[in-house]
Parts: C-alpha cells; structure tokens; sequence
C-alpha cells in the first residue's frame, strides 16, 4: 500500500514538473510573508525583526554549506555579496518592513511588484533605448497606481502613512538596483550560499543600526506573536521560498517565472482583508488589475528585448 501511494505522489510530481510547484509555492507563500511581517512589526522595531529574521535564516544557509565542506568565496565574490546584502536585504527588505508598520500589508505588497518600473526608469537614464510596449506598459501600471491611491487620498494627511509610502518606494528602487546588478555580476559562486551570506551580513549591520540607534528592545521583552512571525519569516520565506525561488529561476524560462510578480500581491491583498480587515475596495481591485496588466507588458517587453 505505502508502495502504492509513493509511486502515485511521484508520478504526480513527475507530471506536473518539480519547477511548476516550486513556482505555485513562490507565489503563494512569499504572499504570506506581508501578513506575516505586519504582524510581527506590530510589537517590535521593524529593522531589529528583519536582522532577527536575516541573522537566523543566514545562520541556517551558511552552517549548511560549512557542513557540505563548501568553498568560501574568493576575491571580487565578496565585493558582489556585500553589495548586495546591503540592496536587497538592508536596504530592500529592511526598508518594505519598515514601510508596512505605517501601511496595510496589501499595499505594501501592490508597491513592491512595481519595481520592474524603476528598472525601465534607470534603463531610460541609462541612455538605453526601450520599445514602445514597454513604455505604454509603464503608463499603464502608473494609471493603475493613480487608481489605488484615489482611496488613499485623505490618508496622504497622515505623516505615518507618508512616511510608510516613502519606505516601500525606496525598497522598491534598491531592489530594481540589486537585481540589474545581480544580472551585471552573476558570478559562478554557489547561488545558495551566496544567499545565505548576503542574509548574514546584512543582519549585522540593521542590528547594529538598532543598537547604535538605540531603537531595538530588549530580546527577552519580544513578545510571542512577533517571534512566531520571525519563526515563519525564516523558515517559508528566507529559507524554503528561497530555495524554490533560484531553483523555478534556474529551470523555467522567463515568461513563466516571473508570474510570481503578479500573484504575490494578490495573495497579500486578500490575506490582508481577511486577517487584518484591511480594506479591499474596488478602486485597489480595479488599480491592482491595471498596474500588475501594465507590469506584464513591461516584463513581457524585456524579455523580448533580451532574445
């Protein structure tokens, strides 16, 4: 019987490809990490959970490969990883954690998926010429942004919510500014190790911000919800997701990894309804449609760019 059963499991699996699951996870469970985060930073310093959560996930990556016996990184390695844990993780991570303190977590995700546009952007000020989908896409997600924002118009009063807004676009732009780089300095070192190192060092410097700031709380006085968030964070989404996000990108061809982008949000808009009551209105239903359609043509255009 168990013999019966594994072998249906394996052929399902078989079936549906190992990349394709991979992928469903990306996208539903890096969704959760917003809900997640939000809840966490409800008790806590943002930045402190987010070195929290690195240092441990990193911890995790690098004990794994020492074991494995895996060689270090050498020379101009370094400088690449230390560059990005401070774009993707300090600055990236650090700062949408921060930024979903003062705004719903359904938000701060819609803000995150637009982060393909400032790649356009510096492309353009790159002197690089772009093909006119990708700038009538880039028109479009701005509309569908002006579209989500019509409800949050009055919110705009609110210095916090300002502030929360500031912090996720400039997440936003650190992470575009990370991934062009990532794609200018793809080194053949070990992509999971790598990973687990950028993790590690950026967690020493955001836990060093908050010691030197004196903006941490003591480790004893962290509530239980906030490290049951730091528990999920780091193991779905600095750990397992991770793992299934390089492994989908390594396998699948662009056009269908890259619909992580597109569903995460979703995820997070309707989980943010549905536990917190955040509002679900029909201008972010009607805005989130037309910034993520947008977003598909400017994807869609790279990628043609690229062949």
């Amino acid at each position: 019987m168990k013999t019966k059963i594994k072998n249906a499991v394996l052929s399902k699996v078989n079936t549906v490809g190992l990349p394709i699951i991979a992928l469903s996870f990306v996208c539903f469970f890096w969704g959760t990490t917003w809900i997640a985060s939000k809840e966490g930073v409800k008790y806590m310093p943002a930045l402190q959970l987010a070195g929290i959560r690195q240092f441990i996930g990193g911890f995790l990556y690098v004990c794994y490969f020492l074991f494995k016996k895996t060689p270090w990184p050498k020379g101009k390695q370094w400088q690449t990883i230390l560059i990005l844990s401070v774009l993707n993780f300090v600055l990236s991570n650090g700062l949408s954690t921060w930024g979903v303190k003062y705004i719903s977590s359904g938000l701060g995700a819609i803000i995150n998926a637009v982060f393909p546009l400032w790649i356009v952007i510096i492309t353009i000020f790159r002197g690089e010429k772009l093909v006119r989908l990708a700038v009538f896409g880039l028109i479009i997600s701005f509309g569908g942004v002006c579209v989500i924002f019509y409800d949050h118009l009055s919110d705009f009063l609110n210095p916090d919510f300002r502030f929360g807004i500031l912090l996720s676009i400039m997440a936003t732009i650190t992470w575009a500014f990370g991934s062009l780089y990532t794609k200018k300095k793809a080194a053949s070192f070990n992509p999971y190790f790598s990973l687990g190192l950028q993790m590690l060092i950026s967690s020493f410097i955001l836990l060093a911000v908050t010691g030197a700031t004196g903006t941490g709380v003591n480790i004893a006085s962290i509530p239980a919800n906030s490290w049951w968030a730091i528990s999920y964070l780091v193991i779905i989404g600095s750990v397992l997701t991770f793992i299934a996000f390089i492994y989908m990108l390594q396998k699948l061809p662009p056009e269908i990894n890259s619909i992580y982008a597109y569903i995460n949000p979703i995820i997070a808009v309707l989980l943010g309804a549905l536990v917190f009551g955040e509002p679900l209105t029909i201008a972010i239903a009607i805005g989130g449609g037309i910034t993520l359609c947008g977003l598909y043509m400017v994807n869609y255009s790279m990628r043609k760019a690229r062949i």
